[in-house]
């Protein structure tokens, strides 16, 4: 029981993290318009060689899709994150629980279990 409370916690805390990460690198990229993705390119355009693109700093992509393609996977990352947080949480109050602690414990004896 210590061991899964542990665990849920742990996840619950790093999953929280990540949410915030995610929701803060979405506010801020939808903010700037996607500035900030495309920083140090000096050519939206695809050279035909990528390895003089990279020694000269121009962008070995295209740069018209980045924007749309970052927001894209970040939305549905977020959401999957803030649904872990939310399950490791309740699998952290399942473990209280079990170990007698918690406003449900009293109701809930192990017996039951």
């Amino acid at each position: 029981h210590w061991t899964m409370l542990s665990v849920s916690l742990l996840n619950c805390l790093l999953s929280t993290a990540c949410s915030v990460g995610l929701a803060l690198a979405f506010a801020l990229t939808v903010h700037s318009r996607g500035t900030h993705l495309v920083r140090g390119c000096n050519s939206s355009a695809l050279p035909a060689d990528a390895r003089a693109a990279i020694a000269t700093n121009d962008c070995p992509f295209n740069t018209t899709r980045i924007y749309d393609t970052a927001l894209a996977l970040w939305f549905p990352s977020l959401l999957l994150a803030a649904a872990e947080a939310v399950l490791s949480g309740r699998c952290c109050l399942v473990a209280l629980v079990f170990q007698g602690i918690g406003p449900c414990a009293r109701s809930y004896g192990r017996e039951q279990v």
